[in-house]
Formats: structure tokens, C-alpha cells, sequence
């Protein structure tokens, strides 16, 4: 399985550039591979368009980002949605006891791709590399040359 953390989703749902092209390419290449994402990633998606409701006084204003909020409730729909369950809450335990500088979403996100053995895609490296044992990769970015 191969989970995508709320970045490579907002590039994939919003974005109609190279980043997104490298993404839908590389999953496309094996038709085979299971996308999923977490309900962290949802979370943290729908808290963002929630937020930009609760702000807006002026009613009219309010029209533009309920319509978003429906697209990525809708867009959050086509991808299997991963739960944060009893095995994740271990490894999340772990994970905040080693005192790493990761925030609470990131450290759920690193723990559910852990609890299933998955490949987490995600441009965050500097606070995914702090979770022992987790795979991650970039699609988004090209390949650095050495």
C-alpha cells in the first residue's frame, strides 16, 4: 500500500503543474500498487476549508469556500481512507516517547503508515526521517543528480 500525506494530496487535488504530472506518471506506471491515504490527511484537509467557513463573515464569501470544501470532501471519496486504530496508537506511543521534534499530525500520519506496513509519499523528509522503520519517498520532486 502506499499512503499519501496531505501534501502530495493538496498537489494532486489543486495543482496542474510538472509536480502533479511526476505524481499521476508514477502512478500510473504500475496499475497494480493500492493508493490510499490517512484520515489524518483528511482531517487536516477538510480542517483547512472548515477554518476558511468559520472566518468569513460576509455570507456571499462563504459560497466559494463551501464549493471547495464539497470538492475535497468529494475528491477525499475516490481514495481508500486509512484509519488511525489501536496498532497506529502504538506506535504513535513509541514514536512521541523518543521525544522527536514532530508534530502530532505528522507523528499519527509516520504511525498508521507504519501499523500497515506502508510506503508513506510525502515531501516532509526532514520530520518523516525521525520515525524509525518508516519508508517514505518524494513522487513530487525530480530525482536529485549527484
Amino acid at each position: 500500500m502506499i499512503l499519501f500525506d496531505t501534501d502530495h494530496l493538496t498537489v494532486l487535488q489543486f495543482h496542474s503543474n510538472e509536480r502533479r504530472l511526476r505524481i499521476i506518471e508514477k502512478m500510473a506506471a504500475d496499475p497494480a500498487l493500492q493508493f490510499a491515504t490517512t484520515i489524518i490527511s483528511a482531517e487536516e484537509q477538510l480542517r483547512g476549508w472548515l477554518a476558511s467557513i468559520a472566518k468569513e463573515r460576509d455570507i456571499f464569501r462563504q459560497v466559494d469556500s463551501y464549493q471547495k470544501f464539497g470538492d475535497a470532501m468529494r475528491f477525499l471519496q475516490s481514495f481508500e481512507i486509512v484509519s488511525f486504530d489501536e496498532t497506529a496508537a502504538g506506535h504513535f506511543q513509541r514514536l512521541r516517547s523518543a521525544k522527536s521534534r514532530v508534530s502530532t499530525m505528522d507523528l499519527k500520519i509516520a504511525s498508521i503508515a507504519l501499523a500497515q506496513d506502508a510506503l508513506l509519499l510525502t515531501a516532509n523528509r526532514r520530520d518523516f526521517e525521525q520515525a524509525p522503520g518508516l519508508r517514505f519517498e518524494n513522487w513530487m520532486d525530480p530525482p536529485k543528480v549527484s
